[in-house]
Order: C-alpha cells, then structure tokens, then sequence
C-alpha cells in the first residue's frame, strides 16, 4: 500500500504525521520531446519513480506522497506547440505557498522529486527558500541527474549531449509507457556543433543559458535510436536502488551531525 497524503482525513494529518515524516513531490512537466515521445515524458517518469520509491521505503520509513506537479518551468519548449509552462517566478511561489501550508502540519521533511532538468535551478532555490522561511529540511533528488546538472556524459553517438528526448529518455520511456513512444519516428539530433568549444556546453566548467530551438535538432538534443525497453528498465532499476539508500539517509539527515 502506497502512503497518500490527500487520503488522510484532515484530523488524520495532525495525528499520523510528525516531524519525522518525510513528504516526497514529484515535479514533471508538460513539454515538446520531439515526434516520437509523449508531452508526459518527464512527468511519467518522476511519477512512476517517486510511487514506487515511496512503496519501497514504505515499511520502513514514515513517508507520504504528495500529488505530482505536471506543469512548471518548461519554457525553453514554450516556441513548441503542446508545452504547458509556468514562468519561473510563478513555479517559485506555488512552491513556497506549497512548502508554507505543509509546515502547518507536523511534517518537517520535503523532498521533491524531480524529472525535467529545467526546474533544477530553480528547485535548488526553493530549497533553501523554503529551509529559511519554514524551517522544514528540503531536499532534491532526480531519478537520472541529467547531463547538464552535473550527471554523467559518456562519450558515445550523442558525445555527452543525450539531454533532451535522446536515448536515456526514450529507453525509459519504452520501459514504463511502450505504448506512447513511436521509434518510427525517431531521429539523431545531436548538435555536433558544440564539440568545437572546449570550455562551454553540457557538462563542461561553463554552463549556458539556452532554448530547445537554439540549435538546429527540432528540440530534441540526442539519439534516440539506439534506445531499449531493457536499457530504460536498467537504468529505473538503478534509480530505484539509489533513490531507496538516499531516502533511507533523508529521513535521518542532520547537518548538526
């Protein structure tokens, strides 16, 4: 059984939960993935890991699942037609109205889940925002820490590019909604481009402001065609694995020591 916060009674709240509960939402988006890939990619995946994260660690921890956010800071899509989006100072306040009414029940611990890198920053604010004027602990998570916020780049067909509906996404894709992804459809769209500069691009010293057009791929910045049900189902296993051990260690975190 998966613990819901919205199935507590409103006297449930103030009874069942304490300051060791740990709240996780899960943050996707609505957004243009290219033509083989539903708008309800991101928002998919950091659903699905956030329940089953929330049912693994279950009998274990005092964890409860808020509603997923669909819509927030998917701009760099907004030329797209399908994007839904919220501007950043919108996404900013709905996150701190969302943190300030939490911290009126007795839950004291706030993780968001979060599956479109483009919320990241602004995530990573709201943490702190929210540590300041709430006084809960706040954390961030991602089910794949995407290329540029620090995760890994290998060197292969998309050269460290695979950002944006390339072959992470659509392996996960193809593992937890086959029926949404059409692979006739999918195309290389890596901006080689960017190789010629050594010291700005995904994953390198110098981070940059862009737009899913800015490029010349269509939106889509990798290489989908390569993609796999079993690689998609690898790498949410290995997500699960960690996000289980993380959670383990948020539900004890103390930066006192």
């Amino acid at each position: 059984m998966i613990p819901r916060f919205i199935e507590l009674s409103g006297p449930e709240s103030a009874s069942r939960l304490s300051a060791d509960s740990v709240a996780v939402l899960p943050l996707g988006s609505v957004e243009h993935h290219g033509p083989h890939l539903p708008l309800s990619t991101d928002f998919t995946v950091a659903d699905t890991f956030a329940t089953t994260l929330v049912e693994q660690v279950a009998a274990d921890i005092d964890v409860w699942l808020l509603p997923a956010l669909a819509y927030t800071k998917s701009d760099e899509h907004s030329w797209a037609s399908g994007t839904l989006w919220l501007s950043w100072d919108t996404l900013m306040r709905v996150l701190v109205d969302i943190g300030n009414s939490l911290a009126t029940s007795p839950v004291r611990r706030l993780v968001f889940v979060n599956g479109h890198g483009g919320n990241s920053a602004l995530l990573q604010v709201a943490c702190r925002e929210l540590r300041r004027r709430c006084g809960l602990h706040t954390f961030l998570m991602h089910p794949g820490r995407p290329v540029d916020q620090g995760g890994p780049a290998p060197a292969d067909e998309e050269l460290g590019m695979g950002v944006h509906g390339g072959r992470g996404e659509t392996s996960m894709m193809l593992h937890l909604r086959p029926d949404l992804v059409k692979m006739e459809l999918a195309t290389r769209a890596v901006p080689e481009q960017l190789t010629s500069y050594e010291h700005v691009g995904f994953g390198k010293s110098v981070s940059f402001g862009w737009l899913s057009d800015d490029f010349g791929t269509g939106g889509v910045l990798g290489d989908p065609r390569g993609a796999t049900a079993e690689q998609g189902k690898a790498a949410f296993e290995a997500a699960i694995e960690h996000g289980t051990a993380a959670m383990r260690e948020i539900a004890r975190f103390d930066p006192r020591g």
